[in-house]
């Protein structure tokens, strides 16, 4: 991978020699990379990352999109007087490209953002609020983008009912004869199918308005200063396309108020932890002001059960179809993250109630 990677730099008009790579093992999808590379004695940091075309099907509107948005965002930081290095800068070619296309692979190069850290997992509130605070400003900073201007990345990856309605065709279908193993789990997305279509419903009858979201708000995509534990900056901008405010503020409290990893076998250790749900909305909800309908308001709680749902449902399908679309590190491991989404979503269905009079306290508005 050195010799690659040294290629990969010529290309992207790096200057100076790779020294070392490390294997990035965060991300269910994309192959990444943290590569360092020395320059007259002077080492810098890039992260190399070769793009799963199996799930992104068409990665140069990607690279598209993200030239967009970062740059908006870029401006915008400079014209508040803030530094530019706040926002994710990716390496162009010698013809201006921000991507390389080869016969092996589509590659693009960003540069590491110095002094930052990622976190899997985090009880610290007050880095899940600052968590909060960086997907609401994200959103802030973009409030004024058209997103009719982006290419929807993936279609349909939010469309709840549209993710159903697949997953019980291939349920008929059962490719692969794993269907009859699994008819409890089918039971309780059939059970759950008409709320967790509540959003799309919203959205067909314009009560909710489509703005320019991240759409996937783990907290392991944002880089925390490692002194400050301030929020730097949000990564992971490939599917960044129009959405619901639901949607980012719904996976994001799903992944950072779990007691226990996505794909954790052991259901006893999994809950909602309502202090680290409280921190991050704060974070997030005082970020956003008051740019929220109060519509938007009423739906952030059934953002977090429609997208524990969902991902269910996803992880279910893919292990129905033979595991195609996530990495998977042994047989089963489809089987195991969805038992676990689901015993999540049935504690979060329980807990709507006490959410909601939270997001009431912090706002103001009534439910």
């Amino acid at each position: 991978m050195k010799q690659k990677f040294s290629e990969l730099a010529r290309i992207f008009c790096l200057s100076g020699d790779v020294t070392d790579y490390e294997v990035i093992r965060n991300g269910n999808i994309n192959a990444t990379y943290d590569v360092i590379m020395t320059n007259e004695g002077k080492a810098r940091r890039f992260v190399f990352q070769k793009i799963n075309i199996f799930v992104f099907k068409n990665p140069k509107r990607i690279m598209k999109n993200i030239e967009k948005i970062t740059s908006h965002i870029a401006d915008k930081l400079e014209m508040q007087g803030e530094s530019r290095d706040r926002v994710l800068h990716f390496a162009h070619t010698s013809d201006g490209k921000n991507y390389y296309i080869e016969e092996q692979g589509f590659w693009r190069v960003s540069e590491f953002v110095p002094n930052t850290v990622t976190h899997n997992s985090c009880d610290d509130l007050a880095l899940l609020r600052s968590a909060g605070e960086a997907f609401g400003n994200f959103q802030t900073m973009l409030s004024d983008f058209d997103a009719t201007a982006l290419y929807e990345t993936i279609p349909g990856f939010h469309d709840t009912r549209s993710r159903i309605a697949v997953f019980l065709r291939h349920v008929n279908e059962d490719p692969c004869g794993r269907a009859d193993e699994v008819k409890e789990e089918i039971a309780r997305i059939r059970a759950y199918r008409s709320l967790a279509c509540r959003l799309n419903e919203l959205i067909d009858s314009k009560e909710l308005p489509l703005r320019v979201t991240h759409n996937d708000t783990k907290i392991n995509n944002v880089l925390f200063d490692k002194d400050t534990g301030e929020a730097k900056t949000v990564i992971d901008l490939d599917t960044v396309m129009p959405g619901l405010v639901a949607y980012d503020f719904g996976d994001a409290i799903r992944f950072a108020a779990n007691t226990a990893p996505e794909d954790e076998p052991d259901l006893s250790r999994v809950s909602l932890d309502m202090e680290r749900f409280r921190a991050f909305a704060e974070g997030f909800l005082s970020a956003l002001g008051g740019a929220l309908t109060p519509t938007e308001i009423k739906t952030l709680s059934l953002g977090v059960f429609t997208m524990t749902l969902e991902l269910a449902v996803r992880f279910l399908d893919d292990y129905i179809t033979g595991d195609q679309y996530f990495k998977t590190l042994y047989r089963g491991h489809n089987l195991v993250r969805t038992r676990c989404q689901l015993y999540l979503a049935d504690i979060i269905y329980d807990k709507l109630g006490e959410m909601n009079k939270i997001i009431a306290d912090l706002t103001g508005v009534t439910f």
